[in-house]
């Protein structure tokens, strides 16, 4: 993954709130769209973004796909950001 496309996808209010549901646990794009006034193909155009930036899986369970939020990458684009925090000299 690479930090831009994790950025980029983080810039949208709708995939943003999305992780946010998804932090409470998986939920399917039919539990999703229930917070949302979008139409259903919207969704799971921000849900493929999120996919593509690695920041959520899928996974089908029979008819449904349940999403999850991937904690790992979350964390390595918190770790990237919190880089520009350390002091330049420890870096060298």
């Amino acid at each position: 993954m690479m930090a831009g496309e994790g950025f980029k996808a983080l810039a949208d209010p709708t995939r943003r709130r999305i992780l946010e549901l998804l932090r409470a646990g998986d939920m399917t794009a039919g539990e999703l769209a229930e917070h949302f006034d979008i139409s259903k193909p919207s969704l799971s155009h921000h849900l493929a973004t999120l996919r593509n930036a690695g920041l959520v899986t899928d996974e089908r369970h029979g008819q449904n796909i349940v999403y999850s939020l991937n904690t790992t990458v979350m964390q390595d684009l918190v770790g990237w950001f919190m880089g520009f925090a350390d002091d330049p000299e420890d870096r060298q």
